[in-house]
């Protein structure tokens, strides 16, 4: 009871002409940002953070969160229609769009549209609900639980990767060595920068997405002479009723899997959408049709991805701690205001916490309306001829490779990862698993460090820790009963071949 009195408190808030006004500029920027290649919200509530000063404290905040979680509602339809991620919606590239090449785009878009206002609810309901006692589950966490987390993500790669294991595990590895380019955190040294100034900070991660993700698929699409526009199916966008039964379950799936990843700091979209995935290819009734253009492989990730965003708000307001670099942006914005997030913030200021709350499930129906019934107009411009279409494409994708850092080494190896990408593709490597261990290649490596300094040495650390001794004892057993697995097939296979055919 007390919860609905709180939330009507937060509605009185959020349904005010200027909270609606505020919260609808954020959607559709946000949604705009998400649509196109290489902007994201972080470069974007950067440039827009100083126009906060004007605005009140309460509409600033809405806007802002605005931003960030419509950001994660349209990086789906450029991820769907031309391969071309955000951080996020990397996932996405795989079943969306190999959906649109079936010429399903509509029904992918309002699949990804629909499963996004489900994550988003389930997780503003968490978010309501479970707040004060979810942010201090953060706080449990330490570096050898983390450690243990990430080598539970590496397992992913055998349900992320639709074709060989082998080439698989091959992409996560050379993920991995690409995420240690760069200086090293603990002793400063700079590790495989070849003597080159731009490589100190690292590869962008950016940078390999477009790559390996948008010009490689550009350049795919301009070496096949028969492929003229990067839509070509008809705007089919209400799924049938068995279609609509197989989004609903996977849609909740992510939506919980979001929901806890968001809470964990370093979690977030980008790691929900993968773990999403994983749990489809297990669990889904139609995990065999995963990879080659399944419903459910974009509705886990895009419920995940949503649901994330808006749980990632638990650590900051409950706590004070981001969990990520948006976070932390969202953060000084708090802080301009003259907040200070925590655990005394639903107390001392319960009407911008409920206010912000209520806010993101008004937003939730300002992006329904959005990437639901607009979804016609949004393919409207992916009808353009491809030879019309992709120097703007790559106009955008260099514009917003350029954007983060301000530096043009990033447009340059941005480039160089698309050669990469399409000799990829050419050689039948998937580039999602290589995504996979860019990003959790350096999470696992400081962890892994920082817990053995923690620890003076000692390996038995990761077993003592009862959160950490819980997730090993789930890799165990997820190893051992794919072996058996294995083996099983490998038994059946000869008896199937020596099997009588009959007449």
């Amino acid at each position: 009871m007390e919860m609905l009195n709180n939330l009507a408190f937060g509605f009185e808030h959020a349904l005010t002409l200027q909270n609606l006004m505020y919260c609808a500029i954020g959607c559709v920027v946000g949604t705009l940002v998400g649509l196109l290649p290489g902007l994201g919200p972080l470069s974007t509530i950067s440039l827009l953070l100083p126009l906060t000063y004007s605005i009140p404290t309460g509409g600033a905040l809405i806007m802002l969160a605005g931003i960030y979680y419509g950001a994660q509602y349209g990086d789906s339809v450029s991820a769907i229609t031309m391969k071309i991620p955000h951080a996020s919606s990397i996932v996405a590239c795989i079943d969306g769009y190999q959906m649109n090449l079936k010429g399903k785009t509509g029904l992918a878009l309002f699949t990804a549209g629909v499963s996004s206002f489900i994550g988003g609810t389930v997780a503003i309901v968490v978010l309501s609900t479970m707040a004060p006692a979810l942010g201090e589950v953060g706080l449990l966490f330490g570096p050898a639980d983390y450690c243990a987390l990430m080598l539970l993500g590496f397992f992913c790669v055998s349900f992320v990767s639709s074709g060989s294991l082998l080439n698989g595990l091959a992409m996560a590895m050379i993920g991995i060595l690409l995420g240690v380019i760069g200086t090293d955190v603990n002793s400063g040294v700079a590790r495989y920068t070849m003597d080159l100034a731009f490589l100190q900070d690292g590869v962008g991660l950016i940078s390999i997405a477009l790559g390996c993700f948008g010009i490689a698929e550009i350049v795919k699409n301009l070496d096949n002479r028969n492929t003229l526009t990067p839509f070509n199916g008809k705007i089919k966008l209400i799924p049938t009723w068995p279609e609509f039964k197989r989004i609903i379950p996977s849609a909740l799936r992510g939506s919980v899997v979001g929901s806890v990843l968001g809470i964990l700091p370093g979690g977030g979209p980008t790691i929900a959408q993968f773990a999403a995935y994983a749990a489809d290819k297990r669990f889904s009734k139609y995990r065999h049709e995963i990879g080659n253009g399944a419903i459910e492989g974009v509705a886990g990730q895009a419920a995940a991805d949503e649901a994330a965003a808006r749980t990632s708000f638990i650590p900051l307001m409950a706590i004070g701690i981001p969990e990520n670099a948006v976070m932390a942006l969202m953060l000084a914005a708090f802080i301009v205001k003259g907040i200070q997030p925590g655990p005394n913030m639903i107390g001392t200021h319960p009407d911008l916490f409920w206010g912000l709350v209520a806010s993101m499930w008004v937003g939730n129906c300002f992006l329904l309306i959005l990437n639901v019934p607009l979804v016609r107009y949004w393919l409207s411009v992916f009808k353009i001829p491809y030879t019309v279409l992709f120097p703007a494409i790559l106009f955008f994708c260099c514009i917003g490779t350029f954007s983060i850092n301000n530096n043009l080494d990033d447009i340059y190896i941005t480039a160089i990862f698309g050669l990469i990408g399409y000799l990829f593709l050419r050689l039948g490597m998937e580039a999602a698993p290589l995504m996979l261990g860019f990003i959790l290649g350096p999470m696992l490596e400081e962890n892994f460090r920082r817990a053995m300094l923690l620890s003076r040495g000692e390996f038995g650390v990761f077993l003592t820790r009862p959160i950490s001794g819980t997730l090993l004892a789930l890799i165990g057993a997820a190893v051992v009963w794919q072996l058996v697995s294995f083996l099983r097939k490998a038994r059946r296979a000869p008896a199937l071949e020596q099997a009588p055919v009959e007449p």
